[in-house]
């Protein structure tokens, strides 16, 4: 492969210089956000150069910024997998919705990536001892990769970031250091500290190293759609999403993101930009409300009110101008949620998904959600979502206390109660519903409650494609709970609870209804003397309805 040509770039007064180290500001204009360009003669030949690569974020060393290999300092991040989401997608009728699993990285979280560049780059430099500001994430992830590299570290963290966070931190050996106040006050209180130490500090999305470093994401998403879908249209050998969303904090993920898909584009690997889904916490969320007050410039947060500490950054900086224009230009949203959404989300996620995920991703698809009810996607187009971060350590208010039922099957315990006490004390844990007969025309809906069902405990779900059939097994299977949809080709909802009414050994089975149908207050009186409980959903089962109905099971 011919050798690449790294150059140093002010977008502010266009200067440009070959990279040999970093530079904290341009030395024609003071701007302090520059970025790398690559050149490189012809065509990147990456498709075919990578495949007897390694599988971590170094296979795409052509882009970026270090110059010696030996500097590298890794632990396997990148590479990590395109999960094709089935079941949410069928709850959220989108056909084409994948989850890049950011969580499978050393530390995880996406900050691996972000870590293994800017530790290689200090390493490069020759620092041994350096200063970084976090809200949680990137602490953990410079802390695993500061002690690899034997470079000692001090963490300056808000004090809101959960315990287990910061134990995490110290274990490797990382000087750490809370704040109480905002992200922007910690970032300051860490700048004094590394002048007055003659200290190397990180400087988050102004550092060329980490936002180089989030290109990667982007670089696998292409070549993983690629493989997916085939080239593209115009016949580059990668694939665009339509979508990309994330949960943003300080918004580096999508600012290199979008720069990595602009390198794609411009050395012929895919074509165009994705759009990109901003997601807030509505507690921290001054790039929403600056966005849609139609300011260039965000303003702060001066008192975030989000418990989830890791996108609480109250002043956001030149990421909202780099994102807001991307989002002019090509599409996409900014959006708010609430903490409360995000938790929800969280749940839904792990029993449909099977993915234990941090509050901070829950966010992103909470607003996806809510993109899809606001019909902002279209269910052919395709989108992925950044999942970075598990779900514990997490906040205890999310998961509550009530985290099972106990059983006590100890000798002591079984003295004061009959023989079968013990089976007794057993059939607790049951929740007396076991056999459940689905009446849904819809196949992705019903094989999604039938999912549902199942990974809630019902040992036995039967499914019926419209009422006749339905009928026809309600007196067969003679089921504990019946779920029902309304709207239905030839015996509808209605005439099924009629003729069950009718029939006095089926008459006391218990009914959910789940319908789409816009109900008529007589249809709704009607139905409230007929059956256990009404659901109600939207142009797709969502995640309220999830919960509605885990909720009646339990």
């Amino acid at each position: 492969m011919k050798p690449v040509r790294i150059k140093i770039f002010c977008p502010a007064c266009q200067y440009e210089e070959e990279y040999t180290h970093p530079m904290i500001e341009c030395p024609a204009c003071g701007h302090t956000y520059l970025n790398a360009r690559y050149e490189i003669e012809g065509d990147l030949p990456w498709p075919e150069a990578l495949k007897g690569r390694p599988g971590t974020m170094w296979r795409f060393r052509e882009l970026l910024p270090l110059h010696n290999d030996v500097n590298i300092v890794s632990m396997g991040e990148g590479g990590t997998p395109l999960i094709h989401s089935q079941n949410l997608g069928a709850m959220l009728g989108l056909k084409h919705l994948y989850i890049k699993d950011e969580r499978q990285g050393p530390t995880g979280s996406f900050k691996d990536r972000q870590a293994s560049l800017a530790i290689s780059t200090m390493r490069e430099m020759g620092i041994n001892e350096a200063v970084i500001a976090s809200t949680g994430n990137v602490a953990i992830a410079y802390s695993a990769y500061a002690a690899r590299a034997g470079i000692k570290l001090w963490a300056f963290i808000i004090s809101s970031v959960p315990p287990e966070k910061m134990r995490e931190v110290t274990i490797y050996g990382t000087e750490l250091i809370k704040v109480t106040g905002t992200y922007n006050q910690v970032k300051q209180v860490a700048a004094r500290f590394a002048k007055s130490k003659g200290l190397f500090v990180d400087r988050g999305i102004r550092s060329i190293a980490a936002k180089e470093s989030m290109k990667t994401i982007a670089f696998e998403i292409a070549e993983q759609l690629g493989e997916i879908y085939g080239p593209s249209p115009g016949g580059a050998p990668w694939r665009t999403p339509d979508w990309y969303i994330q949960a943003v904090s300080g918004g580096l993920g999508p600012v290199g993101i979008m720069k990595a898909f602009r390198e794609l584009e411009a050395f012929g690997l895919s074509e165009g930009l994705p759009k990109l889904g901003n997601i807030q916490s509505s507690g921290c969320d001054p790039m929403v409300r600056s966005f849609h007050a139609g300011e260039e410039e965000a303003s702060p947060i001066l008192n975030p009110q989000t418990r989830i500490a890791t996108v609480a950054t109250d002043v956001p900086g030149i990421a909202y101008k780099l994102l807001r224009q991307d989002v002019l230009e090509h599409g996409g949203a900014f959006e708010s949620v609430s903490d409360e959404e995000a938790y929800r989300a969280l749940k839904t996620i792990a029993r449909l998904e099977g993915l234990s995920v941090e509050p901070a991703t829950a966010l992103a698809f909470a607003g996806l959600f809510k993109l899809v009810r606001q019909k902002a996607i279209d269910p052919d187009e395709i989108v992925v979502i950044n999942c970075t971060g598990h779900t514990f350590p997490v906040e205890k208010h999310i998961l509550g206390g009530d985290l099972g039922r106990d059983v006590d099957v100890r000798p002591a315990a079984r003295a004061d109660i009959p023989r079968e006490g013990l089976l007794t004390a057993l059939e607790a844990v049951d929740r007396n519903i076991n056999r459940v007969l689905v009446i849904e025309d819809d196949p992705a809906a019903a094989q999604l409650m039938k999912r549902i069902l199942r990974a809630h405990g019902v040992k036995e779900v039967f499914q019926a494609s419209d009422g006749r059939a339905g009928l026809e097994m309600v007196r067969r299977t003679r089921p504990d709970l019946i779920v029902l949809d309304l709207m239905m080709p030839g015996v509808d909802g209605f005439g099924v609870l009629d003729r069950l009414k009718k029939d006095q050994a089926l008459s006391n089975v218990p009914v959910i209804v789940v319908t789409a149908k816009d109900l008529t207050a007589e249809e709704r009186r009607r139905l409230s003397t007929q059956v256990e409980g009404l659901l109600q959903k939207g142009s797709f089962i969502d995640e309220t309805v999830l919960e509605d109905l885990l909720n009646r099971l339990g």
